[in-house]
């Protein structure tokens, strides 16, 4: 496994820093409207030495170039579905998401790692469910199925601020919901992808639990079958394993600091670089890096 030496890279900010980021996306996978479309994107950022990590969530709504240089612009979560060809070529589409994250983040991204619906909740189920602080009561409606083919009905689902053990379907509902009836901060993108990180912490920090070793192999079982990496598993294992999630720095890039709400020639909502400059982005997240 090597590691991304900060004074290799343009306006590095500490040289001599080793980092390796790994990014990793979630997706409906078959069943689902717009099944490759990444629903979440976060960069994991580690600093083996310190065992220093951050967490940089990247808006699905971020408005850029598909393809590189082609003058036709989409949401950022389009970047996998386009570069693998709806799914045809997994490891196409891996490139093409990391890259397209490198440019906007100005990190060096190289390893990525996507994981569908399903997956994710046999994960969880697999670890014997993961323990969230939620820090924020809510309720929202949410599809009774993930492919409405099957039951196109819709339930609501609460969450109670405070301590919670969530199985993996608990666990998704509580990653995904939009549809937010009482609680509207909940309700945007950005307070979902907060969500999304204070998941995907929870889990790691229960693998790195010794009492939960002997449930890893059904674990890792469960996710050979609905994973696709360009990381072999030792290195993806070593990489949890080094992990700071304890005092991990969570960032998100957001209308709140360098992004900007805009609306697509379709009408769309979309973000934008606030003021245009994509710069900024590079400079926050080199800043935040650090904190």
């Amino acid at each position: 496994m090597y590691y991304w030496r900060s004074d290799h890279y343009h306006g590095a900010a500490r040289p001599g820093l080793w980092f390796s980021n790994l990014l990793v996306m979630g997706f409906g996978g078959g069943g689902h409207d717009g099944a490759y479309l990444t629903d979440s994107m976060l960069v994991m950022s580690l600093l083996p030495q310190s065992h220093h990590t951050t967490l940089i969530s990247v808006p699905r709504d971020l408005w850029v170039q598909i393809p590189p240089g082609s003058g036709q612009y989409h949401k950022i979560n389009a970047a996998y579905e386009y570069g693998s060809n709806n799914n045809a070529k997994p490891a196409d589409g891996g490139n093409a998401a990391a890259a397209k994250i490198s440019l906007v983040t100005g990190l060096d991204v190289k390893y990525w790692l996507t994981i569908n619906f399903q997956g994710f909740r046999e994960f969880i189920d697999s670890i014997g469910g993961i323990d969230v602080y939620v820090p924020d009561s809510f309720t929202a409606n949410y599809p009774a199925n993930d492919d409405p083919n099957i039951n196109p009905n819709w339930i609501k689902v609460h969450f109670s601020k405070g301590m919670q053990h969530m199985n993996g379907e608990t666990a998704i509902r509580y990653a995904r919901a939009r549809y937010v009836l009482d609680n509207p901060a909940e309700g945007s993108d950005f307070a979902r992808s907060a969500r999304q990180q204070i998941m995907i912490k929870a889990a790691l920090s229960k693998v790195k639990q010794m009492s939960t070793w002997p449930s890893l192999y059904n674990a890792l079982n469960a996710l050979q079958h609905t994973i696709y990496t360009n990381m072999s598993l030792a290195d993806l294992m070593q990489f949890a394993l080094k992990m700071d999630l304890t005092n991990a720095h969570r960032v998100g890039l957001s209308n709140q600091n360098v992004l900007a709400d805009g609306t697509a020639p379709d009408g769309a909502y979309i973000l934008k670089p606030a003021n245009g400059n994509w710069q900024a982005i590079v400079d926050y997240v080199k800043q935040q890096l650090y904190n």
